[in-house]
């Protein structure tokens, strides 16, 4: 009987201990530090109109694996000296957990209003996301960024610094989901080529992982 006792008493333990460390196992990190490369080709249609094809690599879990690659197509149009309206549509696909993917087509309607104040430049984006996902949830999110950029240098040196804070509102949830401060520069090197480099912080209360540090580049390719 004794032996008895005591195999129950060790079967117990080994149970809870394994149960414990598996359910350890499944809880996903919250924060992650990445890097995104951004490319986009602008191919001139008429003064005012152009043709863009877009694509994005990101590489997360600690700078170790690609979590997030996206291709699309859209175009740009600016309605007179101030306003732009680009409309897109990515195809993304995502693993930002081992074993764990998922595919969405997101339709993105941004305008974004820039005029200059003295020697800086201001802009504001207004921009609906209406992503359908492979999960079946479908959601749409309004999302505002607003910047600041200024010149360094000549005029010659086609170099610039920047700093823009992005909101994000979910009606899945109704309320403002995600914050993102970026600040960087940008280098414009001739008319067919222009460099971003940027560091980002995002602080997410509903996504999986939400918190980000962010080291980015956009490169702007137009013919």
């Amino acid at each position: 009987m004794k032996n008895h006792h005591s195999r129950a008493i060790f079967i117990s333990l080994f149970l809870v201990l394994f149960l414990n460390s598996n359910s350890s196992a499944q809880v996903l990190d919250r924060s992650d530090n990445q890097q995104w490369t951004d490319v986009q080709l602008a191919i001139p249609v008429t003064k005012a109109f152009d043709f863009n094809v877009i694509g994005s690599l990101r590489i997360g879990r600690d700078l170790s694996h690609p979590v997030d690659e996206r291709i699309g197509v859209g175009f740009t149009f600016r309605a007179g000296k101030y306003v732009t309206v680009a409309p897109h549509y990515l195809h993304i696909g995502m693993q930002p957990f081992p074993r764990r993917r998922l595919w969405e087509n997101r339709l993105v309607f941004p305008v974004t209003v820039r005029f200059n104040a003295g020697k800086f430049r201001l802009s504001d984006r207004n921009q609906l996301d209406r992503r359908l996902r492979n999960s079946g949830v479908n959601t749409t999110r309004y999302r505002n960024r607003f910047g600041v950029e200024h010149p360094v240098g000549s005029g010659n040196w086609g170099l610039s610094l920047f700093v823009m804070d992005e909101v994000f509102y979910d009606w899945t949830v109704d309320r403002w989901v995600r914050n993102r401060f970026s600040v960087g520069a940008t280098k414009a090197f001739n008319k067919h080529f222009t460099q971003e480099f940027y560091y980002m912080r995002q602080n997410d209360g509903v996504g999986v992982p939400g918190d980000l540090n962010v080291i980015g580049t956009g490169l702007r390719f137009r013919l």
